[in-house]
């Protein structure tokens, strides 16, 4: 008797695995040799394979359904406030420190280290975001440390590190470490001039003296770091300062940061966020008194550009995901990438994938020497501008890439659901959208010699191009307000800002097929405020778009 069944599956399409997602990627590949960092090709390739295959994809889905669970005593009642994770989120950051990515643009000395550094963290990515948390910070951390020479020769051994290290234990038994950061507090969020925590010196105090912490932080991530840069004031109404808080205090006992719970989070699901109390901290003061905030700055300087390459690679897989999807797909009578409206929804976002990569990858040169007036504006007013247009983007465009896939793509086991999930963070984590834009303001207005090395460089791949021109010549209109006028416009002077460099990146970089569609798509009034796939396609080469966008 043959096999009572109801129906035969066909026309439905598993999500790719044993994708090189380099190898995939050919934008990413060129990005990287404009950038001198060719050298970094080989390991990247393997490193692409490694995350691409079907293994690596189940940790990603497992580290996120299995979330971390907080252990706040022993089974004695003695205080431990540990962080039990599956071991898939161990693998996940063993792949991550094996590469060498967490110090690689501070130890490497050739040409090309920042964004090979850059496209590491762009490709991990792509397959898991929770773990880059505690990779970015750390990776943050290191140019703040290096300003302290005691603190600095006693932890760069364990910075530098290539071994992945989870033991819970003091620094100095540690092969490896890994750094937080702790600034949000209930009644300030992006504010921290508001916030209470104090400080109190063990004897003299000062720059490298022993401090008692005590007050709370509203978001402590991740919990389970060796230690934190915390921001504390010194003295009830005292200046700020900012404070290296390790979680074991040099004499082997657990440091007085008591985790108070873990925070249920929309996305981000397999790290740890939390809520923490300070009774008594003992942390060492970094730099001066007063220097607090400016000091925590500088490390969001960092972290702010690996939100734009977190939203980037957010973007890019959520691209891969629909356009192989629809490359099999078949709808009346056609697969779906064959159809005019999807092949116009697909371009749109193939556009805006390697749109945000190749401003990703241009803001990670800039970090390689600022001393250059044109690479120290493309830091310090594009970093801010990108985390605001870019992270914002990722939130959309993830929406668009699920409804490709439709149910399919709404489902939690989706990969598109885990990035629609994961997008919003980066728009929020180190300061939203308006903090984002009044920070570009506030560069420009400290810089205003970088804002022309930033504007003659835009004007010089204007030349010859209408629009580009155009746009330029509105935006200096917009630069010309009154400082009351431009703050109230500032997410139209960062919107435009950052389309105008993205085009001016294409035009120079990408074919003509992608930087003209582009083009023509973004700028001008029909850019603003448009739905994905809301463009005209006609007169572009579509087939081509799309052929770069996912190299078979």
């Amino acid at each position: 008797m043959a096999p009572w069944t109801t129906h035969h599956i066909f026309n439905q399409v598993d999500e790719p695995t044993g994708l090189n997602l380099l190898s995939a990627d050919p934008a990413l590949a060129e990005a990287l040799q404009r950038a001198q960092a060719d050298w970094a090709l080989p390991a990247l390739g393997r490193y692409a394979g490694q995350l691409g295959d079907a293994a690596t994809w189940q940790l990603a889905e497992e580290a996120n359904r299995h979330t971390p669970v907080l252990h706040s005593f022993d089974a004695r009642g003695r205080r431990i406030d540990q962080v039990e994770f599956h071991p898939s989120w161990h693998a996940l950051m063993q792949l991550y420190r094996e590469q060498g990515l967490i110090a690689q643009p501070f130890e490497e000395t050739r040409a090309g280290r920042w964004a090979a550094w850059a496209a590491g963290f762009y490709l991990h990515g792509q397959v898991e975001q929770g773990t880059l948390c505690p990779a970015t910070m750390t990776t943050a951390s290191i140019p703040v440390l290096q300003k302290e020479p005691a603190l600095w020769a006693q932890l760069q051994g364990q910075l530098f590190s290539h071994a992945y290290d989870a033991r819970d234990l003091p620094l100095a038994q540690k092969q490896s470490i890994w750094l937080g950061m702790g600034m949000t507090e209930k009644q300030g969020g992006s504010d921290v001039r508001a916030n209470t925590t104090v400080a109190t010196p063990i004897g003299a105090g000062g720059r490298g003296g022993e401090y008692l912490l005590r007050g709370h932080k509203w978001f402590f991530s991740a919990p389970m770091c060796d230690a934190h840069l915390v921001v504390a004031r010194t003295g009830e109404g005292g200046p700020f300062a900012c404070f290296f808080v390790p979680r074991w205090r040099p004499d082997g006992s657990k440091n007085a940061v008591n985790v108070q719970r873990l925070k249920d989070k929309v996305g981000n699901r397999s790290n740890s966020s939390s809520e923490v109390e300070f009774h008594d901290a003992w942390g060492i003061l970094m730099g001066e008194e007063g220097r607090g905030i400016p000091t925590i700055i500088e490390m969001a300087t960092y972290t702010r550009l690996n939100c734009v390459l977190g939203s980037a690679a957010i973007l890019r897989q959520a691209l891969v995901q629909a356009l192989f999807y629809a490359r099999q797909r078949q709808v009346f009578g056609k697969h779906l990438v064959e159809q005019p409206l999807m092949r116009a929804v697909l371009a749109d976002l193939a556009l805006e994938s390697e749109a945000a990569m190749v401003l990703a990858l241009r803001l990670a040169e800039a970090y390689e020497d600022e001393r250059q007036p044109q690479q120290r504006a493309w830091k310090r007013i594009l970093t801010p501008a990108a985390k605001f247009w870019v992270c914002k983007r990722g939130v959309e465009c993830t929406g668009e890439a699920m409804e490709v896939l439709g149910g399919n793509g709404y489902v939690d086991t989706s990969v598109v659901a885990r990035l629609f999930r994961e997008s919003p963070v980066n728009s929020i984590w180190e300061g939203s959208g308006n903090v984002m834009c009044l920070d570009v303001l506030r560069a420009m207005a400290r810089e205003p010699e970088a804002v022309q090395a930033l504007l003659a460089d835009l004007a010089d791949a204007a030349q010859g191009e209408p629009a580009l021109q155009a746009t330029l010549q509105s935006l200096r209109s917009l630069l010309a307000q009154s400082p009351e006028e431009i703050e109230a416009l500032a997410r139209i002077v960062v919107q435009r800002l950052v389309l105008l460099a993205q085009a001016v990146l294409l035009r120079r970089h990408a074919p003509a097929a992608v930087a003209d569609a582009f083009i023509a798509t973004r700028l001008g009034d029909a850019g603003a405020g448009r739905v994905v796939g809301a463009v005209d396609v006609r007169g572009f080469d579509v087939e081509a778009i799309l052929a770069r966008a996912l190299a078979a």
